[in-house]
């Protein structure tokens, strides 16, 4: 028999797709978020319970969170819903599980090892596009060349914003570009770096962005050098790096605000048929000492869907399969050929 576990966040665009899938399986995910009027007509559709309430209010987290076994939280932007979610599943020993990509909250589930482990549940975040694809060719590369010290990552992919996606994008604008270098993450400005990179589907000009990864990649494998590239035409290059100059007026709470606004008002998600249009590269290098290198490539499912089935897929591992308390990676938890086994996955190469 199933335990009893939650989407938080099932109204939004990747929650409700999230959702739908999991219905369509079979699952019986309890559905929440803070919008009564979104949460209920969806989760009735699908035969689900719903529980609604607002992160702010600790208490009705808590109460809410009583008996389920996981949570998989889809409410962005993370940076303001993670902390109070993964606090409410350590006290209610729930493991936590996200779809998140930022730095931040990587780094926030990482200081929270050793409370997870006292309390034996899961902390996980970024179960999804980001950062499952990143995280294992991370995994496959430090296998191939195990003494190495700089790690390149990267992918290609074209199939537009989420509202929750587009939201995280404006603030990451405004705290500027992430690499980590000698171990630690620092700040560097945005479009930091460019090179050529082929990511699968021809050699294209590449900028570094503060992909989780930063974060993340460096659990994985202890590699202490880290960048992120995505592809981009010198003239978005340009278009980034002059954002750099008027990164303190898009810090500002107001202007924050009336972007997000904005956001929530034009911003719909791609469709399934352009969902299905659009494949992702996903693209790494490691580099050792002596200057030797490996490169890994895989061709994925679009990102969204992606989030979908890899979301999935952690939730039934932690359903089927015992695990020690902790904070982890999506390779370190569920193994470095996850993504391999994601539908729209073809092989993870190494050369």
């Amino acid at each position: 028999m199933e335990r009893p576990w939650m989407i938080y966040g099932a109204n939004g665009y990747t929650g409700e797709l999230i959702a739908r899938e999991a219905a369509r399986r079979g699952l019986k995910p309890v559905l929440a978020g803070r919008t009564r009027e979104k949460i209920e007509p969806l989760a009735h559709e699908l035969g689900l319970q719903a529980r609604i309430f607002d992160l702010r209010d600790r208490a009705a987290t808590a109460a809410a969170l009583q008996g389920m076994s996981l949570v998989l939280h889809c409410a962005g932007p993370f940076s303001a819903t993670a902390a109070p979610m993964i606090a409410a599943c350590l006290a209610v020993h729930a493991h936590y599980l996200d779809i998140t990509g930022e730095v931040g909250v990587f780094e926030h589930a990482q200081s929270q090892n050793a409370a997870a482990r006292a309390a034996g549940i899961v902390v996980c975040p970024g179960v999804g596009f980001d950062v499952i694809p990143t995280d294992c060719v991370a995994a496959a590369l430090k296998a191939a060349l195990p003494d190495a010290t700089h790690l390149a990552l990267g992918f290609d992919s074209r199939s537009g914003f989420s509202p929750g996606t587009a939201k995280t994008s404006v603030e990451g604008l405004a705290q500027g570009g992430k690499i980590r270098k000698d171990g630690r993450i620092i700040a560097v400005p945005l479009a930091y770096k460019t090179r050529r990179i082929d990511f699968g589907d021809g050699d294209k000009l590449a900028m570094t962005i503060p992909w989780g990864d930063v974060a993340t990649a460096y659990y994985t494998t202890g590699i202490p050098n880290i960048e992120v590239y995505i592809p981009g035409s010198p003239a978005m290059v340009a278009r980034v790096r002059r954002a750099n100059h008027f990164r303190w007026l898009l810090a500002c709470a107001p202007v924050q605000s009336f972007l997000k606004k904005r956001i929530e008002k034009s911003v719909r998600g791609p469709s399934a048929e352009r969902r299905d249009a659009l494949p992702t590269y996903v693209w790494g290098e490691a580099r050792n000492a002596k200057g030797e290198t490996r490169t890994a490539r895989i061709k994925t499912a679009n990102g969204y869907s992606l989030t979908v089935t890899g979301a999935l897929a952690v939730v039934e591992h932690l359903m089927r399969n015992p695990a020690e308390g902790g904070a982890y990676t999506p390779s370190r938890l569920v193994g470095p050929d996850l993504v391999t086994r994601l539908p729209g996955s073809g092989p993870l190469q190494v050369i």
